[in-house]
């Protein structure tokens, strides 16, 4: 069993928790802790910035939060093992470094099986977190 697991979701998208949440339950056993990891997209480009509302960036971050809290609450039997976090940036990136913050010793994501479209649209933040990690990762398909 594992101690951390780190669990990056989009809540948007089901097929990346409906397969990878049972896995990560399975695999943190009785004892180990899920990191929930909720990744706000970075716009790219301070001119993008400039066209969103004032403390629109607060407010989509706090937003991120309770959502997985309400999807912490609703999917798992004991809260006290679940922590949420929010992450801001490269997708990539920021389950990389979430996974380095949090410990995880290991990190259970979804992936689409490979096709053309989908290898540069969904593989790649997968692919890039299977190849630079520092600790295990399990792709659940």
């Amino acid at each position: 069993m594992h101690d951390n697991i780190l669990l990056p979701i989009d809540l948007q998208h089901p097929e990346s928790w409906e397969k990878a949440l049972p896995v990560a339950k399975r695999l943190a056993g009785d004892q180990g802790t899920i990191h929930l990891l909720g990744v706000v997209h970075d716009f790219g480009s301070s001119m993008v910035a400039t066209f969103l509302p004032k403390g629109y960036e607060t407010r989509v971050l706090q937003a991120m939060k309770e959502a997985l809290d309400a999807f912490a609450d609703t999917h798992f039997d004991d809260p006290s093992r679940i922590r949420t976090h929010v992450g801001h940036g490269h997708v990539a990136e920021t389950i990389l470094k979430s996974a380095r913050k949090y410990q995880a010793d290991l990190i259970v994501m979804a992936s689409h099986q490979p096709d053309e479209l989908r290898s540069i649209l969904v593989s790649r933040d997968a692919n890039a977190v299977v190849r630079h990690s520092p600790v295990s990762v399990m792709v659940v398909r």
